[in-house]
């Protein structure tokens, strides 16, 4: 038997990318799905497959077959939905950012703790191979000692969209700077030691344009830069990764989520080889790690120190740019 899901949320994210993951992976059942919306919801049931569709997301959580719930809430609802979900005994995997603050992270994983279920932050591109084809790039001295890491993370313009209104937590540090921290901080296996950050601030309040710089401390300088702002009405996307050290660089292009033959440039000692890796659909191999957490009691790939961490260092930008 496999994990009975429930997804909180008729999301776009939800739609196109974790739910075909959920089918795809292995002991994931596609049991309920809940939203506000009856006709939408009634839409996901049918084309996934869900057994039960509830309108309100808390005749999902009163469900009892229910064993361990998907948020792709907007940000400023995942605290509420996760600490409710949580409440009812329910396993919680939640988009990112997990919360508008580090102290809101560190609130709902204590609630986690006290009710003795798993929570984990939603962050599917960790779960690659690629990730880790890049850390053992790394580790095995191939460009020597790391000094700079660079990435970018530019999307098309956001048309009345939720994500682009500071009230529902949206804006491009938290939508896409939070893929830019958690590459940085899981490549340097350090944290700040100081930041510094600007951003273009939206009528809405929002930043839609945004770059960062950092120390860490383990003296590994670090810089990323995401917009919202790329041009209107097009596909347009710009994904960037640069390792520099004291041997050689690694150069990616390869865009944040994706699956299939990736590739990426080693250079080492002058010497420049293309290298590639496979991988599969990275929100069936977060879903598949979830589920052998509730199933097997392996750990978190995502763990509360990492997403701690990492929200910390949210923090610290969203406060240089004047959110």
């Amino acid at each position: 038997m496999g994990v009975k899901w429930g997804v909180l949320g008729t999301a776009n994210i939800a739609r196109g990318c974790t739910i075909p993951g959920m089918k795809m992976a292995a002991d994931c059942e596609l049991y309920a799905i809940a939203g506000r919306d009856a006709k939408k919801v009634e839409q996901f049931r049918s084309q996934f497959g869900f057994e039960v569709g509830y309108t309100g997301y808390e005749k999902l959580l009163e469900d009892p077959k229910v064993q361990a719930v998907y948020i792709p809430l907007p940000n400023h609802l995942h605290k509420e939905w996760v600490i409710k979900a949580l409440r009812t005994g329910k396993h919680v995997l939640c988009e990112k950012p997990l919360g508008l603050s580090a102290d809101e992270v560190e609130e709902m994983f204590g609630v986690a703790k006290e009710e003795k279920v798993l929570l984990m932050e939603a962050y599917a591109y960790l779960h690659s191979p690629y990730i880790a084809a890049l850390k053992r790039e790394l580790q095995s001295g191939c460009i020597g000692e790391v000094d700079y890491i660079e990435t970018a993370f530019l999307t098309q313009g956001y048309e009345d969209d939720i994500r682009i209104y500071k009230e529902t937590g949206g804006g491009a540090v938290y939508d896409l700077g939070c893929y830019c921290t958690t590459m940085i901080l899981t490549l340097t296996d350090s944290i700040p030691s100081y930041v510094m950050a600007n951003a273009e601030i939206n009528e809405n309040g929002a930043d839609i344009f945004a770059s960062a710089i950092m120390k860490m401390q383990n003296g590994i300088r670090a810089a990323f830069t995401v917009g919202m702002m790329l041009g209107v009405g097009t596909d347009a996307r710009k994904d960037r990764l640069y390792i520099h050290g004291s041997k050689g660089c690694i150069n990616s292009s390869v865009e944040y989520n994706q699956q299939g033959i990736l590739r990426y440039k080693v250079t080492s000692n002058g010497n420049t080889h293309e290298k590639s890796v496979e991988a599969g659909q990275n929100y069936a191999l977060e879903i598949e790690q979830m589920n052998r957490c509730i199933l097997q009691g392996e750990q978190p790939h995502i763990s509360e120190a990492f997403s701690v961490k990492n929200a910390k260092v949210l923090d610290l930008i969203l406060e240089k740019i004047g959110y």
